[in-house]
């Protein structure tokens, strides 16, 4: 626990830096278009990153690529403060998202690496969900409260130094290193988990990106609807991991649930909850089963970080051009279609691997 603080406390404040802008958009960017753009171009940063990151943490050691993300983080909150110019403020945010990528690939790479690596790795989600939480809500309350639109994302960068500084006493792989063993890293159940991170982690954000258009509700009541996701995710991701589910069943039951939820999102909030359950689940389950494979967890996790991003990406936009030319309803029936298909593709090629195999149904 000692040395994986700093790694918890590092992600809280990664998150909620990266939420931090969203709710003072207007102030560093005039029109919806270049708002926009400032807030993908952490992702974008993130999705470039997170690949090499891992690759990089399995070549030259986790930790510094750990350090290293930390300190890309606080200096560009420490960027975006100083920035005036939206198009320097929108470069900082790629600066960002750079600095999560190599942070995020790196330290899942450290956890998955140890013998406790479920109940870690729970822990390292839950405190990522509570910082996009608090980043989202914590930024307007603090900027409302100090009369600045820049006080949140001055508080969120100032609480980043401090495990930019405790990461420094954390040691490489320092305790219950798991073996190599496992299946070859080719094995088409590592190619198919990868695309299940693509299609159930991409569904949870169609549905946020659907949701506002669809209800037409105003700004705050939805930021407390979808805020339920991720709330509900942090509560889920401490359970799963002390309950050591079998992966592979757990993701194709987690799908086969997820497909109602989504479906259900339309006609109830608490819908939102739900999927934040299930990917919750999902999402434990897909970091042991690549725990189990004996591939470099390095590229591991840097693949599985770049597939849930390119999920991000992809879904809602999918999801968005569906709603747009044939409605809303039939928008969510596709998201929830692709999540089904889940539970027969995923079982097919990964739920085959003999028993005792890593990453089977081993329980």
């Amino acid at each position: 626990m000692r040395e994986s603080f700093p790694l918890y406390l590092g992600v809280f404040g990664v998150m909620a830096l990266s939420n931090a802008i969203v709710p003072v958009l207007p102030a560093f960017a005039a029109g919806p278009a270049l708002q926009g753009s400032i807030y993908s171009a952490y992702f974008l940063g993130a999705f470039l990153t997170v690949l090499p990151a891992g690759l990089l943490s399995d070549r030259a050691g986790r930790i510094p690529v750990i350090r290293a993300g930390l300190a890309v983080t606080v200096a560009s909150g420490l960027l975006i403060l100083s920035l005036r110019d939206p198009f320097l403020v929108l470069a900082a945010r790629g600066v960002e998202g750079i600095g999560a990528g190599l942070f995020v690939a790196s330290a899942m790479s450290w956890m998955n690496s140890r013998a406790d690596h479920e109940r870690v790795s729970g822990n390292f989600m839950a405190s990522l969900n509570l910082g996009l939480v608090i980043g989202l809500l914590g930024s307007g309350l603090i900027a409302g409260a100090l009369g600045s639109e820049r006080a949140g994302i001055l508080t969120f960068t100032l609480l980043s130094v401090l495990p930019a500084v405790l990461v420094l006493l954390v040691s490489e792989d320092s305790t219950g290193s798991l073996g190599t063993g496992g299946m070859p890293a080719r094995d088409p159940g590592v190619l198919w988990l990868y695309l299940s991170a693509v299609i159930l982690v991409g569904s949870t954000g169609a549905v946020t990106a659907l949701y506002p258009s669809y209800t037409g509700g105003n700004p705050p009541d939805l930021g407390v609807v979808i805020a339920t996701m991720n709330l509900a995710t942090m509560v889920a991701v401490i359970l799963a991991s002390r309950l050591h589910l079998p992966p592979v069943r757990t993701i194709q039951a987690g799908a086969l649930v997820l497909a109602g939820a989504v479906l259900l999102v339309p006609f109830s909030p608490a819908g939102f909850a739900l999927v934040g359950a299930l990917l919750g689940f999902i999402m434990i389950a897909q970091l042991a089963f690549l725990a189990g494979t004996g591939l470099p967890q390095g590229e591991a996790m840097g693949s599985y970080n770049a597939a849930s991003y390119a999920g991000m990406t992809l879904l809602p936009s999918l999801a968005g051009i569906t709603a747009e030319r044939v409605g809303f309803l039939p928008a969510f029936l596709v998201i929830a279609a692709l999540a089904l298909s889940m539970v027969a593709i995923f079982g097919r090629h990964a739920g085959g691997l003999p028993a005792g195999t890593p990453g089977s149904e081993r329980g």
